[in-house]
């Protein structure tokens, strides 16, 4: 039985994010210029797209370019800018024929006028698409997200559109660029690093979390679907006790 059978349709995460870690030491190990990493790695996400439609994965969410990005070298974001333009460009075939809609989340305006562009024609392309949910996070930031949410209700607690009694954990997420989006159940992170680099710190409060050795350049469906099947053998119990799961 292969990995895919293995897994109990019953028991999916709805949402499975992933930091996309490793397209650099990938290229680096072969000799070869970083962005070389950053363009195998596009094989990646297609092969995980396509597998996360085939189990029924109804969302997924892949942390793309960081703000923190921006501080890397000049020659190597201008590249990774001009690989996100084509790889839109060239991927959203594959998108309306996997029925899956494009989103992206982040300080887009950050991004160069043609890589937007052709951001926002693949969302519109895609917008009608229902088997799955791709969320690019894009010059994305979660301190900035969760402080931009402040000012956010802050702003309408002082126009008085409402009382700051009413800001709770529901009010708070909907102002979060993920609003409308489930929180994740599982988070994957590639190339052995364990850490959540400033990736979705509010919605990952009771995420799982897996993380694998495979830089992200050598990662495919066989790999997501050995994350699923990880996330299903666990006891999620969101503060309870296993007796009280029970």
């Amino acid at each position: 039985m292969d990995l895919k059978e293995q897994i109990d349709p019953n028991k999916l995460p709805a949402h499975v994010a992933i930091i996309m870690d490793g397209n650099g030491r990938w290229a680096k190990e072969k000799g070869k210029l970083r962005v070389f990493g950053h363009k195998n790695g596009v094989s990646a996400v297609r092969d995980t797209v396509e597998g996360a439609v085939e189990i029924g994965i109804r969302y997924l969410t892949m942390y793309t370019f960081s703000t923190e990005n921006w501080n890397r070298p000049k020659l190597e974001v201008a590249a990774l800018m001009e690989l996100l333009v084509a790889t839109i460009s060239k991927e959203t075939k594959n998108l309306m024929k996997n029925g899956v809609r494009l989103n992206a989340i982040g300080d887009l305006k950050q991004l160069p006028n043609r890589c937007y562009e052709q951001l926002k024609i693949a969302m519109d392309k895609t917008a009608s698409n229902s088997n799955c949910v791709l969320t690019l996070a894009l010059s994305y930031s979660s301190r900035l997200e969760i402080v931009q949410a402040t000012r956010l209700l802050a702003d309408k607690v002082l126009k008085g559109e409402f009382s700051s009694e009413n800001i709770n954990e529901e009010t708070f997420a909907n102002a979060l660029t993920t609003h409308g989006l489930p929180d994740p159940e599982l988070l994957i992170r590639t190339s052995g690093e364990q850490r959540i680099s400033n990736f979705l710190l509010w919605q990952l409060a009771y995420t799982e979390l897996y993380f694998t050795d495979k830089m992200w350049p050598d990662f495919r469906k066989a790999d997501l679907f050995e994350a699923v099947l990880d996330f299903q053998k666990r006891e999620r119990r969101f503060g309870l006790t296993g007796e009280q799961l029970t």
